[in-house]
């Protein structure tokens, strides 16, 4: 596996992991109520589309180099 495709991965799986955490923290503030919870999940969605867009600038400069 080429370092661009682990890249790839590791960015996908971050991407993942801010979503679920974010949906879990807006869980959490239903459930309780507490502000924390609810600026906790925004700053968690805001970290997962920070990523995608770093993604899709990563995915741009690299499209010339091979993925083997």
């Amino acid at each position: 596996m080429s370092l661009k495709a682990f890249h790839i991965v590791f960015i996908c799986i971050s991407i993942l992991l801010a979503i679920g955490c974010g949906i879990w923290e807006f869980n959490n503030f239903a459930a309780s109520g507490e502000t924390l919870h609810l600026l906790l999940g925004v700053c968690a969605m805001a970290a997962a589309a920070g990523l995608i867009v770093y993604a899709v600038r990563f995915m741009r400069k690299l499209k010339h180099v091979s993925m083997i």
